[in-house]
């Protein structure tokens, strides 16, 4: 594999499958990054916008957790295939993607959390999924880090790893020019539909043969200034980067409901959900006063041998849907959507990205994930995404 970002998938898969097609990717985050480079390495006419810089949104504030424990055939799935290209990509040139394994656990007292993960593993591996359960005594043997004294059950998940997600959007976004795409930053825009159609500030419009809406939080006022709807809400969540020693596994306690996983200057962990609605442009990106201490000490009570600091925290977006699947594909005539990951959208961003381009250019979409299948004024409470139910 070359480390080329612009010859990242070899000259000889570049097609002119999507020549005379005019497209609009707006937001260049994870998704509409791979989204534009595969439609302009099929030779459509890409522009990418953002009103910010190359991941400025969501995925510039991911964790980069890599994983495909999903016990939902499709999920896994799609999972699966972007930890394939994550690998294939990545490179010293472009961006780094760490094999580690995933570990996610139950306390002891927690019955209802330990039964959901034993029956996870049981349809991960009827569907072929690489995964285990283990008890106490195993993890440690396999994890000596971990305290598993108070540990019920675990599961783990061979096929993962972590990555940066500013570095994998710069590359993808880099790749896309590479390939004939022209990046717009700094430029916000505006939908519109019949006929798709992107709007500068000024006033001046571009019309296309289709508009890709990727846009995270974002998304759902986009779609609505062009008159549609659509079902999903911005919520916000928290994490942290803290220096020490931290090199394996990446680890989802169940049971006090936090994320971790090795980063270049420590350990990156988080979770601290806010299960209501946000407003993209006026929600506190900076991290809630008590979250980092209170996080640091449920941490630090799985892995006790950590030590070391907070170095910084933050406050992100992610987007639920009633359903907990998200809305990819075509909402209107020439009008697609990526959005509603309820936090897993990086992690599926190779795979979708790679999809919805193929719809776009006139393949088939995720009939699952059709954005259609909501009429988009539903009312619906807003539920975290990190979550044993999600893993279904």
């Amino acid at each position: 594999m070359s480390d080329d970002p612009d010859l990242a998938v070899g000259a000889d898969a570049f097609t002119d499958r999507g020549a005379g097609l005019a497209v609009a990717v707006v937001g260049a985050g994870a998704v509409g990054a791979t989204v534009a480079y595969e439609l302009a390495r099929e030779g459509a006419d890409v522009t990418l916008y953002d009103r910010g810089g190359i991941a400025s949104g969501s995925s510039g504030r991911a964790a980069g957790i890599c994983y495909d424990a999903f016990a939902d055939p499709l999920d896994a799935e799609i999972a699966g295939e972007s930890i394939e290209r994550f690998r294939a990509l990545s490179g010293d040139e472009t961006f780094p993607f760490v094999e580690c394994p995933y570990v996610w656990l139950a306390r002891e007292g927690d019955a209802e959390a330990a039964d959901a993960i034993r029956g996870q593993v049981d349809r991960m591996q009827d569907a072929g999924v690489i995964a285990l359960e283990m008890d106490a005594d195993a993890l440690s043997e396999r994890f000596p880090s971990v305290r598993t004294d108070d540990v019920a059950v675990a599961g783990i998940a061979g096929a993962a790893g972590y990555t940066d997600p500013a570095r994998y959007t710069a590359c993808l976004a880099a790749a896309a020019t590479g390939a004939g795409a022209t990046l717009e930053s700094d430029s916000p825009v505006s939908v519109r539909a019949d006929p798709p159609r992107v709007l500068e500030e000024d006033g001046t419009s571009h019309e296309v043969d289709a508009v890709v809406v990727a846009a995270g939080a974002r998304t759902p006022s986009l779609l609505a200034d062009a008159g549609l709807g659509i079902a999903a809400k911005p919520y916000r969540v928290q994490a942290l980067v803290a220096s020490g020693v931290f090199e394996e596994p990446m680890c989802y306690d169940a049971t006090a409901d936090f994320y971790v996983r090795p980063h270049a200057e420590g350990l990156l962990a988080g979770n601290g959900t806010e299960e209501r609605e946000a407003e993209p442009d006026a929600y506190d990106r900076d991290a809630d006063p008590d979250f980092a201490d209170g996080l640091v000490k449920r941490v630090r009570h799985r892995f006790p041998g950590l030590e070391g600091s907070v170095d910084r925290a933050w406050a992100g977006l992610c987007t639920a849907t009633p359903d907990r699947d998200p809305l990819v594909g075509e909402r209107a005539e020439g009008v697609f959507v990526a959005t509603g990951f309820q936090g897993h959208g990086f992690m599926r961003a190779p795979a979708i990205g790679a999809r919805l381009a193929e719809e776009v250019l006139g393949g088939d979409g995720i009939d699952a994930f059709d954005p259609t299948r909501f009429d988009g004024d539903e009312t619906f409470a807003i539920r975290e995404g990190l979550h044993l139910e999600e893993q279904n």
